[in-house]
């Protein structure tokens, strides 16, 4: 990696504000950012960047520039301004959850203006990208790989190159897939043990002394589901449905059956149309025990 890089940051929102503000506060480069809400830009300009007046502004500074926005639609629309530029950036980092086949396919059509293409998804909750604590999960070639680390690894702690790209994207999909189906079985064990006259805090703080112990019981399940409160704007139902989308269009492309995530679909699917969209997502269990909103 040369010592001196311009970087760039489009999308400022829950995940990509403090994840730009650690990388413009840790790496040591220049960075210029931008998002349609000017409020969260602030905050990023605040920590350092330089202010970007659009999309094509960053394009026109930026050597490389790290995308984190709600959907592919997004990236391929945010990309196409990337490259209209008339000096556009050598490298995008795509850090969505995207689409496995539309992004390998977005990353060819980059390709053939000089423009690569590198997947770099997230996970992990919001607190881990405030303390740059993300496992990212990167699609690259090796040698881009070794480039891009010390600059993944000011937003993340574990940095993993998956392979080829789009791969980044199929270990991140799967791993939401997981969750979505853990939370939905811990919801499932929360609504026995209930109606069964256990307390769900003690139920959720028991399971963790055991081999039902996992991340999810811990930090989400503890956090939510013992103790009722699940709330908006953290990561909602939508949001869930989304990203679950993805795994099963993936496993239908491979060609892999998946009843146990198709179940979990049709209850967030049915969250969502009781009421709760904007809820974060564990609040599933308000079906499971016959709740609809009024």
């Amino acid at each position: 990696m040369s010592s001196k890089r311009t970087l760039g940051f489009v999308g400022l929102g829950v995940m990509g504000g403090p994840m730009s503000i650690n990388l413009v506060t840790r790496s040591g480069h220049e960075m210029i950012a931008f998002d349609l809400s000017t409020e969260s830009l602030d905050r990023v300009v605040d920590a350092g960047a330089k202010r970007g007046a659009s999309v094509v502004d960053v394009a026109e500074q930026a050597d490389v520039v790290f995308l984190s926005l709600p959907s592919i639609v997004q990236v391929e629309a945010v990309a196409a301004e990337l490259v209209s530029a008339t000096n556009p950036p050598k490298i995008i980092v795509d850090m969505s959850t995207s689409d496995v086949t539309r992004t390998r396919a977005l990353g060819a059509l980059l390709a053939k203006n000089g423009v690569e293409l590198v997947d770099a998804p997230v996970a992990r909750l919001r607190q881990a990208a405030k303390d740059g604590t993300l496992l990212i999960t990167v699609g690259a070639t090796p040698e881009r790989f070794t480039d891009l680390q010390p600059l993944l690894s000011c937003m993340g702690s574990d940095i993993v190159h998956a392979g080829a790209l789009g791969s980044g994207q199929v270990i991140k999909i799967l791993n939401n897939m997981v969750v979505f189906q853990t939370i939905n079985a811990l919801a499932e064990a929360r609504a026995i043990g209930t109606a069964a006259g256990v307390d769900p805090k003690l139920l959720f703080e028991t399971l963790t002394l055991g081999s039902a112990d996992s991340f999810v019981l811990r930090k989400s399940a503890l956090a939510t589901l013992a103790v009722d409160e699940f709330p908006v704007k953290t990561f909602p139902t939508v949001y869930a449905i989304k990203d679950l989308n993805l795994a099963l269009q993936l496993a239908r492309d491979e060609g892999v059956p998946t009843a146990s995530a198709d179940q979990t679909m049709t209850l967030l699917e049915a969250t969502r149309d009781a009421g709760y969209s904007d809820e974060y997502y564990p609040v599933m269990v308000k079906l499971i025990e016959g709740g609809t909103r009024k």
